[in-house]
C-alpha cells in the first residue's frame, strides 16, 4: 500500500513538473529590444559608461578614455534627474507590462504560434540582451523573434542592439534548433499611427474650443549626429514618415512641426532642438502647444524630465507659452497593445523572416562590424 502511493505520488510529481515545464517553455519567444534606463541612482553610472563607449551610439575621440570621463563627470547631474521622476526610469515597467499583454492577445489571435512568451533586452542596463538571450535558449522555444522596441530604425539605437546580439554569439555558440526572426522597423503601422493620433486628441480636448485649432502639435524625437545623418542613417525620414502618417490620420487639423531633442556634445545634431523651436514660435506669437514624443513608446527620462519638467514647465514659464501639454507615450494603451501583437502575428504569418532593408547598410557605412553583423542576420535568417 504505501509502495503504490508512493509510486502514485511520484507519478502526480513527475505530472506536475511536466505541466509546469510546459507552462514556461513557450513555441515562440519574442524578445522586445531597446535601450532601458537605469531603475535606480546607483545604475546611472555604468548606464552612461555603456552608453559613451559604444561606437554604435556615438563616436569620440579617443574613446575609449573620452567615454568613462564624460560618464564621471555627467553622473552626478543624470542622478540629479532621475531623483526628480521618482528615482528611476519605468522603462522596464512598461516594456513588461506591454509583453505581457502582447502575448495574451497573440495567444487568442494567433494560437497556432502559442504559447508565446516576452523576454525584454536591454542595451546599457539590465536586464542585458545577453543575459536575457541565455534565459530564453534554456526555455527552448521553437522560434525567436527579435523585435526592436523603437519603431523608427537608427543604427545608433536599434542597430546597436541588433549587433550586440551578433557580437555575443561571435563567443558564444548559437542554438541551432531554434528559428530566428526579425521585426525591425514599424514607424507607420497603421495602429500605432491611431495611437499616437488618440493619445495627441486626449490632449487638445483639454485646450478651450477658442484655441483648439491653432494648438501647434510640436512633433520630438531624439536627435542625431550630422554625421550619422551624412552617412545614410534611416532614422530623420522615417521619423517624418509617421509624423506624416499621424497628421494624416488627425485629417491635418492643426499646425505642426518636427524637432529635435537630447542632444549631447559640441558637434552638430539634428535641428533645430525642441526648446529653440519652442522659443522660436513663442516669438512668432504661437504660444500653446502639444509635444508629441513620436520615437518613445513608454515613458522614460526624456519624456518625464526633458519634456515635462525642462519644457513644459521651466522653459515655458520663461519665455511665456500661453499652454503646454504633453501628448502620453502609448505605454498600455489599448490600440498600441493590438499594434504590437497585431505586428508580431502578421510577423509570424508571414514567409518573411527578415526585411530587405534590414540588411542593407548605409551607403557611406564604414563600419566593419555593421558589414559582418548584416551578413550573419543573412545566414541566420536563412535557415
Amino acid at each position: 500500500m504505501f509502495l503504490h502511493n508512493r509510486n502514485v505520488l511520484k507519478l502526480a510529481c513527475n505530472a506536475a513538473n511536466f505541466a509546469t515545464a510546459s507552462a514556461t517553455r513557450p513555441k515562440t519567444a519574442i524578445l522586445m529590444l531597446n535601450m532601458g534606463g537605469p531603475q535606480n541612482t546607483d545604475q546611472v553610472h555604468d548606464y552612461l559608461l555603456k552608453i559613451m563607449t559604444d561606437r554604435d551610439m556615438i563616436q569620440l575621440p579617443l574613446q575609449s578614455r573620452l567615454g568613462p570621463w564624460i560618464a564621471q563627470r555627467r553622473t552626478p547631474e543624470v542622478q540629479k534627474k532621475y531623483k526628480e521622476i521618482g528615482g528611476g526610469s519605468p522603462i522596464l515597467k512598461w516594456t513588461e507590462l506591454q509583453g505581457q499583454l502582447m502575448c495574451e492577445q497573440l495567444d487568442k489571435i494567433s494560437p497556432s504560434t502559442a504559447p508565446h512568451k516576452h523576454y525584454v533586452g536591454f542595451r546599457y542596463v539590465n536586464p542585458l540582451t545577453e543575459d536575457t538571450l541565455a534565459k530564453i535558449e534554456s526555455d527552448k522555444p521553437e522560434r525567436l523573434v527579435l523585435f526592436s522596441q523603437y519603431p523608427q530604425y537608427s543604427c545608433a539605437t536599434s542597430g546597436s542592439s541588433f549587433n550586440s546580439i551578433f557580437t555575443h554569439y561571435r563567443s558564444s555558440s548559437l542554438p541551432s534548433d531554434i528559428k530566428w526572426s526579425i521585426i525591425d522597423r514599424w514607424g507607420t503601422h497603421p495602429l500605432l499611427i491611431k495611437t499616437f493620433a488618440q493619445r495627441i486628441r486626449e490632449e487638445l480636448s483639454k485646450f478651450v474650443e477658442t484655441k483648439r485649432n491653432d494648438v501647434v502639435i510640436l512633433f520630438t524625437a531624439h536627435s542625431l549626429p550630422l554625421k550619422a545623418v551624412n552617412r545614410g542613417d534611416a532614422y530623420p525620414s522615417e521619423i517624418g514618415a509617421s509624423v506624416h502618417m499621424v497628421m494624416q490620420e488627425l485629417g491635418q487639423t492643426n499646425p505642426y512641426s518636427l524637432a529635435w531633442q537630447s542632444k549631447v556634445g559640441p558637434l552638430p545634431w539634428l535641428a533645430p532642438a525642441t526648446d529653440d523651436a519652442i522659443k522660436g514660435y513663442v516669438k512668432q506669437g504661437l504660444k500653446n502647444f502639444i509635444l508629441v514624443p513620436i520615437a518613445f513608446v513608454n515613458e522614460h527620462i526624456e519624456t518625464l524630465h526633458e519634456l515635462d519638467i525642462e519644457y513644459c514647465d521651466e522653459l515655458a514659464k520663461e519665455v511665456g507659452v500661453e499652454e503646454i501639454r504633453r501628448a502620453a507615450a502609448p505605454n498600455d494603451h489599448p490600440l498600441f497593445i493590438e499594434a504590437l501583437s497585431t505586428i508580431v502575428a502578421d510577423h509570424l504569418q508571414s514567409n518573411q523572416s527578415v526585411n530587405p532593408k534590414f540588411l542593407m547598410r548605409c551607403p557611406m557605412c564604414s563600419n566593419p562590424r555593421c558589414r559582418e553583423s548584416k551578413r550573419w542576420y543573412q545566414q541566420l535568417c536563412s535557415h
